[in-house]
């Protein structure tokens, strides 16, 4: 499955099964087939995903220190600041227009 985020204001952004999972889930939303990032929730999940990028960032830091660290970061070789980009950028000219984000639609 492929989630694509659709909104009135920007470009869709296509993730495969797992980004888009693990975005909902940073954010505070259910995995559904179908959902809704109201124009109301984007501050919050701007906030969340920039939070989870710190924490990304700051295990991989450690882990670069000292290599004999079991420090586990979620995801693959993509940096989530990288993934998370067009998301964010998704989100954030969609609430600059006064559009919600959808998925699933």
């Amino acid at each position: 499955m492929i989630y694509t985020f659709k909104s009135q204001a920007a470009a869709d952004v296509i993730m495969l099964h797992s980004n888009g999972e693990q975005m909902l889930a940073i954010i505070g939303k259910e995995a559904t087939p179908q959902g809704v990032i109201t124009v109301a929730q984007v501050p919050a999940a701007i906030t969340a995903l920039n939070r989870a990028i710190e924490v990304h960032e700051d295990a991989e830091a450690l882990r670069a220190k000292d290599p004999s660290l079991r420090v586990e970061v979620e995801g693959d070789s993509v940096r989530l600041r990288d993934r998370v980009a067009p998301f964010m950028d998704l989100l954030t000219q969609s609430a600059a227009a006064g559009k919600d984000v959808l998925w699933g639609v």
